[in-house]
């Protein structure tokens, strides 16, 4: 902006008296904005923002945006932004690209932001130290619902929401059933009455042929206009909860040896090394570490899919173990869902309440990053592993579905390893951590 100022007070300079009143309001939008932007003081603001969100080295303003890497074009954007201080903010996943020490300050600052904040994130401790209020979108509705309180608030709603919808299917439930039997009860009672009186029968008495008019009658049809009326207005069953479940025996000591996990010296090339690691059944552990420490590839090798240089990896057969990768799979999928997922399944695999039914028949390759997620998180819960690998399983999903897996995983009693960057994940991981570290031995703790 300073070398367009620059540059209109050239021309303004060269025109002299003739210059067009249309050059003069353009320079003066231009310093307008300049001054709104901080002026002189803007690249020290944005420069001191900068740091505050991690960059290490002076930022070259001679340097090209696009030679940039990704992290740092949306940490100068996301510095430039905040530096303007305007009233109204605007941020699309923030935190992206930052390490813990960078969104501390960050959520400091919009914590004191004198205006309004409208992020878009999948963030959870960002939500729970940020928000006031939460709006969530819902895809297959294309509504937007919103929730006070912030993130306590919305998890407390979406609790009583789920509640009320287990009520309401229960009682449609049950009086759809009453319906039904009070139908085929009556038509049992209505068939044993003969149509006409009895040979010998004078008339008197109390007998009654089956006619339009019989009692019985009348409660079957209106048991069957109410069956009507209730398969009109269906109410949806709520999707079962998550559930990650294992196969062994805890109290068979064959099947526990089976299901250890045990490595020892294992190197892969420059990638990973980790002089021991063993898990006993059931024990859970959390890997963290910098890019390039060799998270995904210890997986990998735990897995089975990758075999170390050299060193010893005794582990669960493949059959019996679950990976869910960092970066989702199927993007060149052309298969339909229900068939990606296994023929014959399709009601098992809605049950969860991950998908639709009308979501069945779209081509994996065409389901978004989140919708392919779900994919392989179904896949998992839907059937029985020793050990359970998730690389980074936060990625891509909804604060809300996060929270139901990780209420699962805590009821998972197999073998768990979990790869994650995710504050709120990592703060409630109740179990053993391991820091990996480029090139350098590791010891579980």
């Amino acid at each position: 902006m300073e070398a367009r100022i620059r540059a209109a007070e050239a021309a303004l300079a060269a025109a002299g008296d003739r210059a067009a009143d249309g050059e003069l309001d353009a320079y003066a939008v231009l310093t307008a904005a300049y001054e709104a932007r901080g002026g002189a003081d803007a690249d020290r603001r944005v420069d001191t923002v900068l740091r505050r969100l991690g960059a290490r080295e002076p930022l070259d303003r001679a340097r090209p945006s696009a030679t940039l890497s990704g992290g740092l074009r949306s940490r100068l954007a996301l510095a430039a932004t905040l530096a303007a201080d305007p009233e109204l903010l605007l941020l699309d996943e923030p935190t992206n690209d930052l390490d813990d020490e960078a969104v501390a300050w960050l959520e400091e600052r919009l914590r004191g932001h004198r205006g309004t904040v409208v992020a878009v994130t999948h963030d959870r401790a960002f939500l729970d130290r940020v928000t006031t209020a939460i709006l969530e979108v819902d895809h297959e509705t294309r509504t937007v619902r919103r929730y006070g309180n912030g993130y306590a608030g919305y998890l407390a709603g979406r609790a009583a929401d789920r509640a009320r919808r287990e009520v309401a299917y229960e009682e449609w439930r049950t009086e759809r059933e009453r319906n039904a039997a009070l139908a085929d009860r009556n038509t049992g009672r209505l068939a044993a009455i003969p149509r006409k009186g009895p040979s010998a029968f004078s008339g008197a008495g109390a007998f009654r042929a089956r006619s339009r008019t019989h009692g019985a009658m009348s409660r079957i049809r209106a048991a069957r206009t109410r069956l009507r009326e209730l398969d009109e207005r269906t109410v949806p069953r709520p999707p079962d909860p998550l559930r990650f479940t294992a196969r062994f025996t805890a109290r068979v000591a064959a099947d526990r040896a089976s299901t250890a996990v045990d490595l020892k010296g294992v190197r892969v090339g420059g990638r990973l090394r980790l002089d021991a690691l063993r898990l006993d059944p059931g024990e859970r552990l959390l890997v963290t570490g910098p890019n390039g420490a060799g998270k995904s590839t210890l997986l990998a090798v735990l897995a089975g899919e990758l075999a170390p240089d050299s060193g010893t990896v005794s582990a669960p057969e493949r059959s019996r173990v679950g990976l869910l990768r960092q970066d989702t799979a199927g993007a060149a999928d052309p298969r339909p869902l229900a068939a990606a997922f296994g023929a014959g399944r399709e009601d098992e695999l809605l049950a969860l309440g991950l998908f639709t039914a009308r979501d069945l028949a779209v081509p994996v390759r065409l389901l978004s990053a989140g919708q392919r997620r779900k994919l392989e998180l179904a896949r998992l819960v839907t059937r029985p592993v020793d050990l359970l690998l998730l690389d980074e399983p936060t990625n891509h999903l909804s604060p809300g579905l996060v929270e139901e897996m990780d209420a699962a995983l805590a009821a998972y009693p197999g073998t768990l390893v979990v790869v994650s960057h995710d504050r709120r994940l990592r703060a409630g991981f109740r179990g053993r951590r391991l820091e990996l570290a480029p090139a350098v031995s590791a010891f579980a703790s």
